[in-house]
């Protein structure tokens, strides 16, 4: 890429986020009521994004080989576990991330 098409990229990408980011304040302005579809999407549309991450991370576990899934499931025990205890979601992430890699890394390495 020669330098203008890096900055016409980098232009690019900055415009569209900003429009993603302003768009929702010129469509919808501070005197009127949402719309009830937006408030229903607002509502279902976080769990099903995340119910799509955790389909989109196990897709390749094979419980009929290598380690059998059991690093995933006990990951995703430890994050559940830890959400249900503290009802933070960064330490939820964060703990069954660390918990996974440390499971494939050192527990059920190859």
């Amino acid at each position: 890429m020669t330098v203008s098409q890096q900055i016409i990229t980098i232009a690019i990408i900055v415009v569209g986020t900003e429009l993603t980011r302003f768009l929702p304040f010129l469509i919808f302005s501070a005197g009127k009521p949402t719309p009830n579809y937006i408030q229903y999407l607002g509502k279902v549309l976080p769990a099903a994004v995340f119910g799509m991450i955790v389909i989109y991370c196990l897709r390749n576990v094979s419980i009929f080989t290598g380690s059998h899934g059991i690093p995933e499931l006990l990951a995703i025990a430890v994050t559940a576990g830890l959400h249900l205890w503290r009802r933070q979601i960064l330490l939820s992430i964060a703990g069954g991330t660390i918990c996974y890699m440390i499971l494939v890394q050192m527990v059920f390495a190859a």
